[in-house]
This record gives structure tokens, sequence and C-alpha cells, in this order.
């Protein structure tokens, strides 16, 4: 007998009946209690992405390998920023700066690709809060409408792929046989996750003359924590209960900062962004029919984006993705989650655009 399925999104969400079928699927594996979609719920690899899952047994497949992923906003203070100049001075996140490593305390000692963002929907963006809705929890927070800030989105890179291999190799996609080394592994990558949003935004910080600050906000949403006796695991969905989370839109479309409320019936979860709508092969067949690269080089925000990879440019354009707003409506009307404020991109960064730093240099 399978498990509960809740599906948080309203009817006229944009939710694939595929993720629905691989929610009903995980529901049927054995010791599985409970499986949470989210509004920007989305098919994965195997599980859906969206989801938080509540089992008697540990799944690592469920969780993925990029274990930690997440989302960090941090302050800055920037004097005039015109996003052009901006745009030319963020550091290559794709090479590691060993002058930023020196001092951390890295878990596992893993320093290989340690403050680098990575492909697919990662990425760094400098914003500008937009709408205050809460001006009490904005201010707690320490923002205000017209705050820069930067948000950071990335997860244990490397790290985190060796330990579901490690897995999966000899068990596919069976339950943890070790839990509890797997789960040492686990909060490794976390760690690991963190450590490295905040290496990406010291870089940042330095290369545009701003100091480096704290995180404000730093949720990751793909993850194992055990509750009440069980595991809970979250793929793509974020700590709901009573955190503060960045639900990110796209690159041409604001994000939103909330506060999460989520209960037991949605597993303490949240949504993590606004979840794909077309895959990648998609996303590039239509993009390519529609746009030119130097069209979605600006949104229609008037931001910029940094992205040297031509093929990630039209996978990852705005119009792949769910509406933001449609998801953060959803979250509210369920009451998981309230908004704190929006952020507006600036300049977003996926991945450094090689020819055009040489075109500078000459």
């Amino acid at each position: 007998m399978s498990s509960r399925v809740s599906i948080f999104a309203s009817p006229t969400s944009w939710i694939e009946s595929g993720a629905v079928d691989q929610c009903h699927q995980v529901a049927a594996l054995p010791g599985m209690r409970h499986v949470a979609g989210m509004p920007d719920l989305h098919p994965g690899k195997g599980a859906p992405i969206g989801a938080a899952m509540t089992s008697s047994v540990l799944y690592p497949f469920l969780v993925g390998s990029d274990i930690g992923c997440g989302i960090a906003v941090f302050p800055i203070r920037l004097k005039r920023p015109v996003p052009e100049k901006l745009a030319a001075r963020f550091p290559d996140l794709d090479v590691v700066d060993h002058s930023f490593l020196d001092a951390a305390d890295v878990p596992g000692g893993y320093t290989e690709s340690l403050g680098t963002v990575g492909r697919g929907n990662h990425f760094a963006e400098l914003a500008r809060v937009g709408t205050v809705f809460d001006s009490d929890h904005a201010e707690r927070l320490g923002l205000a409408a017209g705050d820069l800030v930067l948000i950071v989105h990335s997860g244990s890179r490397g790290l985190g792929e060796r330990i579901l291999r490690a897995h999966t190799e000899v068990h596919g996609a069976g339950p943890a046989q070790d839990p509890a080394a797997y789960l040492a592994a686990h909060d490794d990558a976390v760690r690991w996750g963190s450590l490295n949003r905040r290496i990406m935004a010291a870089r940042i910080a330095d290369a545009l003359g701003a100091d480096h600050e704290p995180p404000i906000v730093d949720e990751c949403h793909n993850s194992v924590e055990i509750r009440d006796g069980l595991y809970l695991h979250r793929k793509g969905a974020a700590n709901g209960d009573r955190r503060d989370v960045l639900v990110a839109g796209t690159r041409g479309t604001p994000s939103f900062l909330v506060a999460g409320h989520a209960g037991e019936e949605a597993s303490f979860s949240v949504a993590h962004g606004a979840g794909r709508k077309m895959s990648r092969a998609d996303a590039l067949r239509r993009g390519r029919a529609k746009h030119t690269v130097e069209e979605l080089r600006r949104t229609p925000l008037g931001s910029l984006v940094v992205c040297g990879d031509r093929q990630l440019l039209f996978e990852e354009a705005p119009t792949a993705y769910k509406r933001i707003e449609q998801v953060i409506g959803d979250l509210e009307s369920f009451g998981l989650a309230t908004r704190v404020v929006s952020t507006v991109p600036m300049v977003t960064y996926k991945t450094a655009d090689v020819a055009r730093e040489r075109k500078g240099r000459r």
C-alpha cells in the first residue's frame, strides 16, 4: 500500500502529469509515509524535483547528487552600481581561486571545485531589493527597498556526486545499508555547499570592491534530515519550518524572499524556485527559433546575463520556467509561506564569458 501524496499547487498551476506520476512511484517505495509536492514540482531523473518525501527508510537517490545545494543571500554595499561595469568585473567562478581557501575549514578536506558555481540552474546574482511586503520582517533582516544583495545558488559540486555514486554503484536506487555512514558524508556535503556559497560571495564582493558580509539567508534544498524518527528527504524543496527562504525566479523575473511556516502536511517544506516547465532540449530548440544570443544577454528587466556558454543561455532562458508569481501565490494560498521582499536582478552570472574578456583586454 502506497503512502499519501499531497500536491500544494492550485488548478491553474503548471504541473506535469509525469511529475505527479513520479510522486506516486516514490510513494510506493517500502517505508514511504508521505510525499509532498511543492508548486514548483517537475519531473527529475527517477524522482520528482520540488518534493519532500518522508520515510522510515533512507533513500540516497531521493536527495540526488548535488547534496547541500541551496541558495544564500548576502548584503552588499556598492556606490553607484552600474550593471554594465559590474558585469565586466565578476570573477571567473568556474575556476578555483586558492587565495580564498587558505583560512577555510573545508569539510572532508575536499578542496576541488570549492568556490565555483557549476552549471545547470546554478547562478550568482547581484540584485536590488524591490517591493517590501513585510517591513518589520525585512527590517529584522536588515533589508530595505533599493538595497543590494548577492544571491548565490550552488551546492556540493563533485563531492555530492561522489557520495551518491559510492552508494548507487553498489545499491542502485535502493536504501542506504548504513544510514549513519551516509548521513555523516551527507552532512559534510551540506556544510561544504554552504561554505562554497560563502566563498563565491566573498570572491564576488572582492572583485566588485565591497566588504565581505555573512549571509542573512542560507537554506539548502537537496538534503535529508531525521525528524520524529523518520527520514525527511528534500529534493528541490527547502526547509519551511519557521525559516526564511529565497525562492528563486529566473534571470528575467524577480525572486522572492519568504518567511516559511509550513507544517506537517507539507512536510515542513516550501518551494525552492520557479521550477522548469520545459526540458533542456525543448528550451534549446524553442529558444533558438525565437531568440538570438544577444537578446538573451539582456533581460526584459534591463538586467545583464554573464554566460559564455551559448547552449546554457537557451537552456536556462526565463521562458523555460514556470511563473514565479504563481509559485509564490500557491505557497501563500496553502499557508506555507508569506512574502517578505522581492529581489530584482541586475547582473546574473552563469559562466564566464571568456571571449568577451579577451576582447576587453585587447
